[in-house]
């Protein structure tokens, strides 16, 4: 039985995941606070928002709400990026940052319900 704090973050990753557009998974390992600071800066002009939960607690909800797996990208350190919006808008926020700083790396996502490998997420 999972702890009332998993239960808890479960239930928020599953509000943040209903009527998104898209979800984009990114592992933001070795950036700096400031250029976190700055990434979260330009997703949030893009319309959407970034998160960080446990990789288990994503692969229970997505699961659960019946949307495409990512299993294959879900591991390691992640952050979420729930596209609310425009999915392209999000998408290419995290392009145009990936090029100035290379330690941040997409790893792919979800959006109109399909899995999306990083290739197809930077051709967005």
């Amino acid at each position: 039985m999972p702890n009332m704090k998993n239960q808890e973050t479960l239930s928020q990753i599953k509000q943040e995941l209903d009527g998104v557009s898209a979800v984009w998974v990114v592992d933001y390992c070795g950036l700096t606070v400031k250029e976190i600071q700055e990434l979260r800066s330009n997703i949030r002009e893009a319309g959407a928002s970034m998160k960080v939960y446990k990789n288990t607690l994503m692969h229970i909800a997505l699961k659960e709400l019946d949307m495409a797996d990512m299993d294959e990208i879900l591991s390691g350190p992640s952050a979420f990026v729930f596209a609310d919006g425009d999915p392209v808008a999000s998408a290419k926020a995290l392009r145009d940052f990936s090029k100035d700083n290379e330690t941040l790396v997409i790893k792919g996502g979800i959006m109109d319900g399909k899995f999306v490998d990083a290739e197809a997420v930077k051709k967005i």
